[in-house]
């Protein structure tokens, strides 16, 4: 196992530098440093000076990809390419290209105990919830229970995300008033301004992530075993429970485990909206600078995050199915 997992993460760093250079690649392909210059600066009159001085004490002045002025392998390394993608595979954030110029490991320190306090309920709920709903519809399957909650699921996929927000904030806090409209606050306070974006989040994912356990569920159903424990005369409760859930876990960890780089990188969409300050607002607020700095930390982290869960996937196969071997 150890020889697979060290091969995987072999290919993940080859994973990272790719990304780390297509981001790279993309962002200054719509923007260049002047831009990014002019933007944080500000006023309606920008000198060249000016944008040189903020250029300079970033580490913009240099050439992008290739430093023709140099020798040897100081055309390459004296890049902001080389300079910026070294220090991000060493896990040196540095600092936002902002007026600010944020402490971006600090930034991210702080804000992942607010991304962690939304997400990880959001997470647990929506695992716990989407099988529940899955495995009634199908115990109840062929019936008006099964045709009502399948439609009641096509229906919840097909309402954006959006929909549920914008509905929830004016019935729950302008109509009944009932939790803050937006906001955040520490120690218990902050389960009256996280309650409403969690439940809303639930119920944005639970058709989608419903209907595809259901499908797993009744495709399992078919199985001989699932016949041999009938057979034994097993009640369908505990055949679905004590079988059918246990065989159609691996599709299931698949399934929540592409989720959990989200747990640690927050919402973008529900942290905006709610005004919660964590690391998807962060994002958000480095593509709105042109932050490159903070957009390259995120984009990296994201990448990484995704490559660590996969592995991490692949071992908990292992733990619930002893078939699966890696190799």
């Amino acid at each position: 196992m150890w020889n697979y997992l060290v091969r995987r993460l072999s290919y993940g760093v080859l994973i990272l530098v790719g990304v780390n250079l297509l981001t790279f690649f993309l962002f200054f392909t719509v923007n260049t440093p002047d831009d990014m210059a002019r933007l944080n600066i500000g006023g309606k009159r920008v000198t060249q000076v000016q944008i040189d001085k903020w250029k300079g004490e970033r580490g913009y002045d240099k050439p992008l990809y290739w430093n023709a002025a140099e020798q040897g392998a100081g055309q390459f390394t004296h890049t902001v390419l080389w300079e910026r993608s070294i220090s991000l595979m060493l896990l040196d954030f540095g600092r936002s290209d902002s007026a600010r110029s944020m402490d971006i490991g600090y930034e991210i320190k702080t804000r992942m105990g607010v991304s962690l306090t939304l997400a990880v309920p959001i997470f647990l709920l929506q695992v716990i919830a989407s099988t529940g709903f899955a495995l009634l519809l199908v115990f109840f399957r062929h019936s008006r229970i099964d045709f009502w909650g399948t439609v009641v699921c096509v229906l919840m996929l097909s309402i954006s995300s959006l929909f549920y927000i914008i509905v929830g904030q004016f019935l729950f806090s302008r109509v009944l008033r009932l939790v803050p409209l937006s906001g955040y606050a520490g120690g218990l306070d902050m389960v009256k301004f996280l309650v409403l974006p969690v439940l809303l989040s639930l119920l944005s994912r639970l058709g989608t992530e419903a209907r595809l356990y259901r499908v797993m569920f009744l495709e399992e159903m078919g199985r001989d075993y699932v016949r041999t424990a009938r057979a034994k005369g097993l009640s369908e409760a505990v055949v679905l429970w004590r079988h059918v859930l246990r065989n159609a876990l691996i599709p299931i960890i698949t399934s929540a485990g592409s989720y959990l780089p989200y747990v640690f990188l927050g919402s973008l969409v529900f942290e905006s909206f709610f005004g919660i300050p964590g690391l998807g607002a962060f994002v958000i607020d480095g593509i709105a600078g042109q932050d490159f700095a903070i957009v390259r930390v995120m984009v990296f982290l994201g990448a990484l995050l995704y490559v660590l869960s996969n592995a991490l996937i692949d071992v908990i196969y292992t733990w619930v199915d002893p078939r699966v071997r890696l190799a």
